[in-house]
């Protein structure tokens, strides 16, 4: 029987609750007014990373993974996006150990759907 925790052995999805962290350390010190904005935001596309990864390598097909896989990607672009318009928005200073997380969980991920994609042909 295959083990339904394997995504805690997947790279991809320990570096996705690394990028978790860091989005909770930079949201707690954005101004209060973006509480329901950037903050909310930020901290669902963030939690949706590994969570999707999560839901995806416990289904019973390389199909379905590949759909988790899918919407943790859109949801690494999401937060990219958001950590930039912090940046332009003066919000943040430094967001460099997230650019770092976000360019190695691109990698990763989109190295996991290239070997998906390739079992399934």
């Amino acid at each position: 029987m295959r083990d339904p925790r394997r995504h805690h052995d997947l790279i991809a999805w320990q570096r996705a609750v690394d990028l978790v962290k860091a989005a909770y350390e930079i949201t707690k010190t954005l101004p209060d007014s973006e509480r329901f904005g950037l903050v909310s935001q930020m901290r669902r596309a963030a939690v949706s990373i590994p969570s999707n990864i999560a839901e995806g390598a416990a289904r019973h097909s390389s199909k379905e993974f590949l759909q988790g896989l899918y919407i943790a990607r859109g949801s690494l672009a999401e937060i990219e996006t958001q950590f930039v318009l912090c940046r332009e928005l003066g919000f943040v200073k430094d967001v460099a150990a997230p650019d770092q997380l976000i360019s190695e969980l691109f990698s990763i991920l989109s190295g996991l759907i290239r070997s998906l994609q390739a079992r399934g042909k």
